[in-house]
């Protein structure tokens, strides 16, 4: 019971609700657009990844909007309110992991002409290292998935009063309908609308936040005098939750393993009509992710400068930090009629767009991996049918799992840490098939297996025996101002300490969260290329040019002998695959010679390689394979 006067609940208005719904009967109608639209196309290519004729704009703004869950549009102004400013640094994390992923890992997944990023690990590895990834991803994202669904609900629940799981339902219905009405189209065009809401929202409490609290200036100095502007520590400390070398190294493989390998984000850059589009639509997206982190970071700020003295989860007017934003909301907008409606579209805006997204992934690599595997002679017809039904099936399984969430209490934050732990394995697996062109299968599943039993230890051992407080101590929060209530007595529940604690506690299972993804990644690397080794390694020879990345090219450009040694035997310069057919040979006659006389050229490209446009457009599997 607190001891402070807690002030009057603020629940919604009429127009609050007329807003919210709003938000869904717009994304419900998109996707009947698209089904109306698109009905002549009926290909499980043209539902599951739009054709591949996507263009980077709705692209980009689709893959900020899934990347941008109501997990971050809730916890990270939150974050910001405990600890300061730190997470700005993130900037850093989201640049190195959009030119991995842009220039690393998707050039080999666009010209492999796959659908599902899993259909690599066949063509490199083994057809089990492809089941087994599949299986994992499935299993996590559902999980995952599930608790997005359910976290921000619960949390605008308590505080607005907003209905559980009406707002639990509705989520799950609304993007179950559009993903099966219009398949990715439908997906990337209501994530686009969704992130023009997303971005209104946050400056609607921007601005309202500033004006309250005395200008940008002003909640600057407070913040500044508070210490919540001290960004940049370079303690390497690995115990400490967040410094320089946690967030700037271990955010990048945290987000690098949820994002650079995920076929969430592979699906929606495989589906643009050229590489050009794709590398462009990663980098609008980081623009993108720019543009929120800066709005979630100054929104914690604006959150303190206000509750600097009286702060509400210490007063215990509120029972989690994930419910500081929608309090703060409702306390800024208790007047205005509406706006509370615009900021909670805004936060549902990031989980439609995580579930939407996640909900195609799966019925994509569900179809691609196992279905077509099956049934080998499926019609276009029965094969669009069936991928909308594998849409209806995962929107149900995903629905139920937030339903689940409601009864795990605190293994909701476990679960949570689930998708960065297996990502870190998969970014190994992917980084051993596209860099390392020595590793075998056997090494990739040994490493994988490695790599998920190491990044487990880690967290699951963090969940039973929590980290010092030391190392992760909230700044400090005031209740001076608080009016106390007529209580003059309270008991509060003090947690007692555990009665074993192993030596590892304060060490391995004390390490920051954000290297659990860097553990699962090295584990997987070191383990995988050992064993690959010890069974015998692959030889290059023996690896299609087109699966393997030429990062070292980029330290050996200057020496052909250098740079032929680094590949280990494979073919690098050898661009014809198809020896039988002369469509592998491009003729370029743009060049001259040293005379200035114009003269034909043989050039050979990788297939799908457009000379006059200087960039790939979608090729098919069968071209190489």
């Amino acid at each position: 019971m607190s001891i402070f006067e807690k002030p009057p609940a603020k629940n919604f208005a009429a127009w609050d609700y007329v807003v919210f719904a709003a938000l869904f009967l717009v994304s419900a109608g998109i996707g009947v657009f698209f089904a109306i639209k698109e009905r002549k196309k009926a290909t499980s290519r043209e539902f599951l990844v739009g054709g591949k004729q996507m263009t980077c704009g709705p692209v980009a703004l689709s893959l900020t909007a899934s990347f941008m869950s109501a997990v971050t549009v809730l916890g990270t102004p939150s974050e910001v309110y405990r600890y300061g400013a730190s997470f700005l640094l993130f900037i850093i994390s989201y640049t190195f992991v959009i030119i991995f992923t842009a220039e690393l890992f998707l050039p080999v997944f666009y010209r492999s002409g796959i659908t599902s990023a899993y259909e690599y690990l066949e063509l490199r590895f083994d057809k089990i290292i492809r089941y087994a990834a599949t299986v994992i991803y499935i299993l996590q994202t559902i999980l995952y998935t599930g608790v997005v669904v359910y976290a921000p609900a619960l949390a605008l629940n308590q505080v607005t009063g907003f209905d559980l799981w009406a707002s639990v339902f509705a989520t799950g219905i609304v993007c179950t309908f559009y993903c099966t009405l219009g398949g990715l189209k439908a997906v990337v065009w209501t994530d686009a609308f969704q992130m023009v809401v997303m971005v209104v929202g946050f400056l609607t409490v921007l601005v309202q936040g500033t004006i309250l609290n005395g200008g940008p200036a002003k909640i600057l100095e407070i913040a500044s005098n508070n210490s919540r502007l001290y960004i940049v520590d370079f303690d390497p400390d690995p115990l400490r939750r967040h410094t320089f070398w946690t967030i700037a190294v271990g955010g990048t493989f945290t987000w690098l393993g949820v994002y650079g390998v995920n076929q969430s984000t592979i699906q929606r850059c495989i589906s643009c009509k050229s590489e050009l589009h794709a590398k462009l639509a990663l980098y609008l997206n980081l623009i993108g992710l720019w543009v929120i982190l800066l709005c979630a970071v100054f929104s914690g700020l604006i959150m303190y400068s206000h509750y600097r003295n009286c702060d509400p989860w210490t007063a215990g007017f509120i029972s989690a930090p994930d419910q500081l934003m929608p309090y703060f909301v409702m306390d800024i907008f208790s007047t205005m009629s509406g706006l509370p409606g615009l900021f909670v579209a805004c936060a549902f805006s990031g989980t439609l767009s995580t579930v939407a997204a996640s909900i195609n992934a799966l019925a994509t690599v569900t179809f691609e991996d196992f279905v077509k595997n099956i049934f080998k002679n499926l019609s276009d017809r029965k094969s669009t049918w069936i991928s909308k039904g594998l849409c209806i099936v995962f929107g149900v399984i995903c629905t139920s799992m937030a339903v689940a969430a409601s009864l795990m209490g605190s293994i909701v934050q476990a679960a949570l840490s689930i998708h960065g732990m297996c990502g870190g394995p998969m970014l190994g697996l992917f980084t051993l098939g596209i860099v390392f062109p020595w590793s075998n299968w056997k090494g990739a599943i040994g490493g994988l297996l490695t790599g998920i039993l190491l990044s487990f230890w880690a967290g699951i051992g963090a969940f039973i025996y929590p980290a010092p407080s030391a190392k992760a101590q909230p700044l400090d929060l005031s209740t001076d101002l608080c009016v106390r209530s007529n209580i003059t007595q309270t008991t509060l529940f003090t947690p007692t300490e555990a009665s074993f604690r192993p030596q590892l506690a304060d060490t391995w299972y004390s390490m920051s969260y954000l290297y659990y993804s860097a553990v699962g990644f090295l584990g997987c690397i070191i383990a995988g290329l050992l064993i690959s080794f010890i069974t015998g390694a692959t030889h290059g020879k023996d690896i299609k040019p087109l699966l393997i990345r030429p990062v070292c090219n980029i330290f050996c450009f200057c020496s052909e002998k250098y740079k032929t040694f680094c590949w280990c035997g494979v073919q690098h310069d050898n661009q014809n695959f198809n020896e039988d057919s002369e469509n592998d040979l491009k003729k370029d006659i743009t060049m001259k010679s040293q005379n200035g006389v114009e003269k034909e050229v043989y050039q050979t490209y990788l297939p799908g390689y457009s000379p006059e446009e200087k960039t790939y457009t979608n090729p098919s599997l069968d071209t190489y394979f």
